[in-house]
Protein backbone atom coordinates (compact mmCIF):
# COMPACT_ATOMS: atom_id res chain seq x y z
CA UNK A 1 0.00 0.00 0.00
CA UNK A 2 2.57 2.28 0.87
CA UNK A 3 4.60 1.46 -1.99
CA UNK A 4 1.35 2.36 -4.90
CA UNK A 5 1.14 5.53 -2.98
CA UNK A 6 4.46 6.58 -3.41
CA UNK A 7 4.06 5.49 -7.16
CA UNK A 8 0.55 7.85 -7.28
CA UNK A 9 2.62 10.74 -5.97
CA UNK A 10 5.51 10.10 -8.30
CA UNK A 11 3.63 9.75 -11.41
CA UNK A 12 1.57 13.12 -9.87
CA UNK A 13 4.87 15.66 -9.53
CA UNK A 14 6.25 14.16 -13.04
CA UNK A 15 2.58 14.99 -14.61
CA UNK A 16 2.85 18.50 -12.42
CA UNK A 17 5.82 18.67 -13.95
CA UNK A 18 5.06 18.20 -17.16
CA UNK A 19 2.51 21.29 -17.06
CA UNK A 20 5.04 23.78 -15.54
CA UNK A 21 7.92 23.18 -17.76
CA UNK A 22 5.91 23.13 -21.37
CA UNK A 23 4.95 27.25 -20.67
CA UNK A 24 8.13 27.86 -19.45
CA UNK A 25 9.74 26.66 -22.38
CA UNK A 26 7.38 28.66 -24.68
CA UNK A 27 7.56 32.19 -22.84
CA UNK A 28 11.22 30.98 -23.23
CA UNK A 29 10.98 30.53 -27.47
CA UNK A 30 8.58 33.05 -27.67
CA UNK A 31 11.31 35.89 -26.20
CA UNK A 32 13.78 34.26 -28.83
CA UNK A 33 11.57 34.71 -31.47
CA UNK A 34 10.85 38.64 -30.58
CA UNK A 35 14.56 39.29 -30.24
CA UNK A 36 15.44 39.04 -34.20
CA UNK A 37 17.71 35.87 -34.14
CA UNK A 38 18.32 33.55 -36.53
CA UNK A 39 15.12 31.79 -36.13
CA UNK A 40 12.62 34.55 -37.22
CA UNK A 41 11.84 38.29 -36.55
CA UNK A 42 8.27 39.87 -35.97
CA UNK A 43 7.81 43.42 -37.55
CA UNK A 44 8.52 46.50 -36.39
CA UNK A 45 6.13 49.49 -36.39
CA UNK A 46 6.90 52.11 -38.49
CA UNK A 47 7.09 55.62 -36.82
CA UNK A 48 4.37 58.22 -37.84
CA UNK A 49 5.78 60.81 -39.86
CA UNK A 50 6.76 64.17 -38.76
CA UNK A 51 3.65 66.76 -39.94
CA UNK A 52 5.78 69.23 -42.51
CA UNK A 53 5.58 72.87 -41.46
CA UNK A 54 3.12 75.00 -42.38
CA UNK A 55 3.80 76.97 -46.20
CA UNK A 56 5.72 80.01 -45.42
CA UNK A 57 7.94 82.32 -47.94
CA UNK A 58 12.13 81.39 -48.03
CA UNK A 59 14.47 82.26 -50.13
CA UNK A 60 14.93 80.55 -53.50
CA UNK A 61 15.20 80.94 -57.07
CA UNK A 62 13.13 83.67 -59.33
CA UNK A 63 12.32 83.56 -62.52
CA UNK A 64 10.69 86.69 -64.53
CA UNK A 65 10.25 87.75 -68.53
CA UNK A 66 10.35 90.95 -67.32
CA UNK A 67 10.60 93.64 -70.04
CA UNK A 68 11.73 97.24 -68.76
CA UNK A 69 13.97 99.25 -66.91
CA UNK A 70 13.87 98.05 -63.61
CA UNK A 71 13.50 94.50 -61.69
CA UNK A 72 14.55 93.95 -58.45
CA UNK A 73 13.29 92.32 -55.55
CA UNK A 74 13.94 91.19 -51.70
CA UNK A 75 12.51 88.38 -48.90
CA UNK A 76 13.72 88.99 -45.28
CA UNK A 77 13.41 86.06 -42.93
CA UNK A 78 11.70 87.67 -40.21
CA UNK A 79 12.97 85.00 -37.29
CA UNK A 80 16.32 85.37 -38.40
CA UNK A 81 16.82 88.91 -39.93
CA UNK A 82 18.74 87.09 -43.40
CA UNK A 83 17.67 88.94 -46.28
CA UNK A 84 17.90 87.26 -49.63
CA UNK A 85 17.27 88.75 -53.16
CA UNK A 86 18.15 89.36 -56.69
CA UNK A 87 21.40 90.08 -57.97
CA UNK A 88 20.27 94.05 -57.56
CA UNK A 89 18.76 93.98 -54.55
CA UNK A 90 20.53 97.47 -53.19
CA UNK A 91 19.63 99.63 -56.31
CA UNK A 92 17.61 101.81 -55.81
CA UNK A 93 13.73 103.19 -57.32
CA UNK A 94 11.38 106.02 -56.47
CA UNK A 95 9.07 104.75 -53.25
CA UNK A 96 5.88 106.29 -54.75
CA UNK A 97 3.21 105.41 -52.03
CA UNK A 98 4.67 102.04 -50.73
CA UNK A 99 6.31 105.00 -48.35
CA UNK A 100 3.03 106.25 -46.37
CA UNK A 101 3.03 103.10 -44.45
CA UNK A 102 6.11 104.70 -43.15
CA UNK A 103 4.94 108.32 -42.95
CA UNK A 104 1.27 107.37 -41.00
CA UNK A 105 3.46 105.03 -38.66
CA UNK A 106 6.31 108.06 -37.91
CA UNK A 107 3.29 110.53 -37.26
CA UNK A 108 1.46 107.89 -34.83
CA UNK A 109 4.53 106.87 -32.95
CA UNK A 110 5.29 110.74 -32.27
CA UNK A 111 1.87 110.75 -30.75
CA UNK A 112 3.13 108.62 -27.88
CA UNK A 113 0.63 106.05 -25.49
CA UNK A 114 -1.31 109.40 -23.98
CA UNK A 115 -2.05 111.48 -26.72
CA UNK A 116 -4.74 110.70 -29.05
CA UNK A 117 -4.69 112.06 -33.30
CA UNK A 118 -7.74 114.77 -34.12
CA UNK A 119 -10.36 112.48 -35.56
CA UNK A 120 -9.67 114.22 -38.85
CA UNK A 121 -6.08 113.31 -38.72
CA UNK A 122 -6.91 109.69 -37.79
CA UNK A 123 -9.31 109.19 -40.90
CA UNK A 124 -6.87 110.60 -43.00
CA UNK A 125 -3.71 108.18 -41.57
CA UNK A 126 -6.69 105.56 -42.55
CA UNK A 127 -7.49 106.55 -45.78
CA UNK A 128 -3.74 106.98 -47.14
CA UNK A 129 -3.09 103.32 -46.15
CA UNK A 130 -6.54 101.53 -47.09
CA UNK A 131 -7.15 103.94 -50.42
CA UNK A 132 -3.29 105.57 -51.08
CA UNK A 133 -5.03 108.84 -50.92
CA UNK A 134 -2.39 111.29 -51.65
CA UNK A 135 -4.35 114.38 -49.93
CA UNK A 136 -4.81 112.68 -46.65
CA UNK A 137 -1.13 111.29 -46.92
CA UNK A 138 0.39 115.13 -47.33
CA UNK A 139 -1.84 116.20 -44.47
CA UNK A 140 -0.28 113.38 -42.24
CA UNK A 141 2.94 114.07 -43.61
CA UNK A 142 2.93 117.89 -42.48
CA UNK A 143 1.35 116.51 -38.88
CA UNK A 144 4.30 114.35 -38.81
CA UNK A 145 7.35 117.33 -39.37
CA UNK A 146 7.72 116.90 -43.31
CA UNK A 147 8.46 119.54 -45.51
CA UNK A 148 9.38 119.74 -48.71
CA UNK A 149 12.43 121.53 -49.61
CA UNK A 150 13.35 121.85 -53.16
CA UNK A 151 16.98 122.34 -52.89
CA UNK A 152 20.06 120.54 -54.32
CA UNK A 153 20.52 118.61 -50.72
CA UNK A 154 20.68 114.80 -51.19
CA UNK A 155 19.65 115.09 -47.38
CA UNK A 156 15.59 113.37 -47.14
CA UNK A 157 13.66 115.50 -44.91
CA UNK A 158 13.07 114.90 -41.26
CA UNK A 159 10.25 111.99 -41.84
CA UNK A 160 12.27 110.12 -44.26
CA UNK A 161 15.44 111.08 -41.94
CA UNK A 162 13.67 109.19 -38.94
CA UNK A 163 12.87 105.89 -41.59
CA UNK A 164 16.71 105.67 -42.23
CA UNK A 165 17.80 106.04 -38.71
CA UNK A 166 15.09 103.92 -36.64
CA UNK A 167 14.57 101.27 -39.21
CA UNK A 168 18.45 100.83 -40.27
CA UNK A 169 18.29 101.92 -44.00
CA UNK A 170 21.52 101.92 -45.68
CA UNK A 171 20.28 102.55 -49.30
CA UNK A 172 17.58 105.43 -48.88
CA UNK A 173 18.02 109.01 -50.16
CA UNK A 174 16.32 112.13 -51.44
CA UNK A 175 15.01 112.02 -54.64
CA UNK A 176 16.62 114.80 -56.74
CA UNK A 177 14.40 114.62 -60.08
CA UNK A 178 13.16 117.97 -61.05
CA UNK A 179 10.01 119.06 -60.29
CA UNK A 180 9.33 116.53 -57.56
CA UNK A 181 12.51 117.36 -55.56
CA UNK A 182 11.92 116.84 -51.69
CA UNK A 183 8.81 114.67 -52.84
CA UNK A 184 7.73 112.14 -50.11
CA UNK A 185 7.07 109.80 -52.80
CA UNK A 186 10.42 110.35 -54.78
CA UNK A 187 12.26 108.99 -52.34
CA UNK A 188 14.84 106.98 -53.65
CA UNK A 189 14.71 103.27 -52.18
CA UNK A 190 16.16 99.47 -52.61
CA UNK A 191 14.15 96.30 -51.94
CA UNK A 192 17.02 95.54 -49.27
CA UNK A 193 15.61 98.82 -47.41
CA UNK A 194 12.08 98.15 -48.06
CA UNK A 195 11.92 94.78 -46.23
CA UNK A 196 13.57 95.96 -43.60
CA UNK A 197 11.14 99.25 -43.65
CA UNK A 198 8.66 96.37 -43.33
CA UNK A 199 10.14 94.41 -41.08
CA UNK A 200 10.71 97.55 -39.11
CA UNK A 201 6.77 98.43 -39.16
CA UNK A 202 5.44 94.95 -38.10
CA UNK A 203 7.85 94.89 -35.31
CA UNK A 204 6.54 98.11 -33.70
CA UNK A 205 9.62 100.52 -34.14
CA UNK A 206 7.85 102.78 -36.59
CA UNK A 207 4.47 103.40 -35.10
CA UNK A 208 5.64 102.63 -31.18
CA UNK A 209 3.18 100.07 -29.02
CA UNK A 210 -0.05 101.58 -28.85
CA UNK A 211 -0.19 102.25 -32.90
CA UNK A 212 1.49 99.59 -34.35
CA UNK A 213 -1.30 97.08 -34.40
CA UNK A 214 -3.56 99.51 -35.85
CA UNK A 215 -1.43 100.44 -38.46
CA UNK A 216 -0.90 96.58 -39.55
CA UNK A 217 -4.59 96.23 -39.27
CA UNK A 218 -5.00 99.14 -41.79
CA UNK A 219 -2.38 97.48 -44.21
CA UNK A 220 -4.29 94.34 -44.11
CA UNK A 221 -7.62 96.11 -45.08
CA UNK A 222 -6.18 98.44 -48.31
CA UNK A 223 -8.74 97.45 -50.69
CA UNK A 224 -9.59 98.33 -54.63
CA UNK A 225 -7.82 96.59 -57.80
CA UNK A 226 -6.07 97.47 -60.71
CA UNK A 227 -9.20 98.02 -62.19
CA UNK A 228 -10.00 101.34 -64.13
CA UNK A 229 -12.89 102.20 -61.95
CA UNK A 230 -10.47 101.89 -59.25
CA UNK A 231 -8.09 104.34 -60.03
CA UNK A 232 -8.64 107.93 -59.55
CA UNK A 233 -6.27 110.73 -59.95
CA UNK A 234 -5.97 111.87 -56.05
CA UNK A 235 -5.97 108.11 -55.06
CA UNK A 236 -6.39 104.21 -55.93
CA UNK A 237 -7.25 100.71 -55.35
CA UNK A 238 -4.34 99.13 -54.18
CA UNK A 239 -5.03 95.17 -52.74
CA UNK A 240 -2.95 93.36 -55.78
CA UNK A 241 0.36 91.91 -56.17
CA UNK A 242 2.56 89.51 -53.74
CA UNK A 243 -1.43 89.30 -52.05
CA UNK A 244 -2.51 87.67 -55.39
CA UNK A 245 0.90 85.87 -55.41
CA UNK A 246 -0.24 83.92 -52.23
CA UNK A 247 -1.66 80.39 -51.71
CA UNK A 248 -4.38 80.40 -48.97
CA UNK A 249 -2.29 77.71 -46.94
CA UNK A 250 -0.59 81.09 -46.31
CA UNK A 251 -2.73 83.91 -45.61
CA UNK A 252 -4.98 81.68 -43.93
CA UNK A 253 -1.94 81.38 -40.75
CA UNK A 254 -2.66 85.27 -40.18
CA UNK A 255 -3.53 88.71 -41.45
CA UNK A 256 -0.60 89.69 -44.44
CA UNK A 257 -0.10 93.23 -44.06
CA UNK A 258 0.74 95.34 -47.76
CA UNK A 259 1.06 98.60 -49.20
CA UNK A 260 2.15 99.57 -52.94
CA UNK A 261 2.74 101.92 -54.35
CA UNK A 262 2.34 103.02 -57.95
CA UNK A 263 2.55 105.93 -60.59
CA UNK A 264 2.88 106.05 -64.51
CA UNK A 265 6.05 108.96 -64.77
CA UNK A 266 6.12 111.18 -68.01
CA UNK A 267 10.02 112.37 -67.34
CA UNK A 268 10.96 108.47 -67.72
CA UNK A 269 7.83 106.83 -69.92
CA UNK A 270 7.65 104.54 -67.12
CA UNK A 271 5.41 102.76 -64.64
CA UNK A 272 6.78 103.23 -60.76
CA UNK A 273 5.20 100.12 -59.23
CA UNK A 274 6.75 99.08 -55.86
CA UNK A 275 5.47 95.56 -53.96
CA UNK A 276 5.31 95.94 -49.95
CA UNK A 277 4.20 92.83 -47.55
CA UNK A 278 4.97 91.72 -44.35
CA UNK A 279 3.39 88.78 -41.71
CA UNK A 280 4.82 87.95 -38.61
CA UNK A 281 7.92 85.30 -40.79
CA UNK A 282 8.89 87.35 -43.75
CA UNK A 283 8.88 90.82 -45.10
CA UNK A 284 8.99 91.03 -49.05
CA UNK A 285 9.65 93.45 -51.55
CA UNK A 286 9.24 93.84 -55.39
CA UNK A 287 9.93 97.08 -57.54
CA UNK A 288 9.72 97.80 -60.84
CA UNK A 289 10.18 99.97 -63.21
CA UNK A 290 8.37 99.23 -66.95
CA UNK A 291 6.98 101.46 -69.92
CA UNK A 292 3.62 102.53 -69.44
CA UNK A 293 2.05 101.03 -72.26
CA UNK A 294 2.41 97.68 -70.50
CA UNK A 295 0.11 98.87 -68.37
CA UNK A 296 -0.83 98.50 -64.38
CA UNK A 297 -1.86 94.59 -64.27
CA UNK A 298 1.68 93.80 -65.63
CA UNK A 299 3.70 95.37 -62.70
CA UNK A 300 1.26 93.38 -60.43
CA UNK A 301 1.48 90.07 -62.25
CA UNK A 302 5.27 90.14 -61.83
CA UNK A 303 4.80 90.94 -58.20
CA UNK A 304 2.35 87.58 -57.36
CA UNK A 305 4.70 86.13 -59.33
CA UNK A 306 7.71 86.61 -57.64
CA UNK A 307 5.63 85.75 -54.50
CA UNK A 308 4.17 82.60 -56.03
CA UNK A 309 7.80 81.34 -56.88
CA UNK A 310 8.77 81.84 -53.55
CA UNK A 311 6.87 79.55 -51.51
CA UNK A 312 8.05 76.74 -49.65
CA UNK A 313 7.14 73.93 -50.07
CA UNK A 314 5.39 74.80 -52.93
CA UNK A 315 1.62 73.57 -53.28
CA UNK A 316 1.53 69.71 -54.43
CA UNK A 317 4.84 69.15 -53.99
CA UNK A 318 4.79 65.53 -51.97
CA UNK A 319 6.66 64.71 -48.71
CA UNK A 320 9.28 62.55 -48.45
CA UNK A 321 8.65 60.19 -45.73
CA UNK A 322 12.62 58.33 -44.85
CA UNK A 323 11.89 54.43 -44.77
CA UNK A 324 12.39 53.34 -41.61
CA UNK A 325 13.95 49.35 -41.38
CA UNK A 326 10.83 46.96 -40.49
CA UNK A 327 12.64 44.00 -38.99
CA UNK A 328 13.88 41.04 -41.05
CA UNK A 329 11.74 38.76 -42.56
Amino acid sequence: MRSRVTMVFAVVAVLLGGVLLVPTAYARLSTDDSSGGSGGGASVAAPKPTPPPPPTLAAGRVSVSFKGDFFSWALMDRQTGKISGSSNMTATSSTESMIKAWIVSDYLRQLGPKKQPTAALKEAARLAIIDSNDTAANKVHAAAGGSYARSKSSIPDAVIQRAIKICGLTDTKRGNVEPYTGWWSFTRMSPRDAVRLGDCIADGKAAGPTWTKWVLDQMSKVRGSTAKKDQKSEYGGGRWGIIDGLPKSITAQGPVSIKNGWTPISYDGNWHVNCLAVNDKWSLAVMLRYPIRSGLDYGAQVCASVATQLVTPQPGAALKVPQQPVGKL
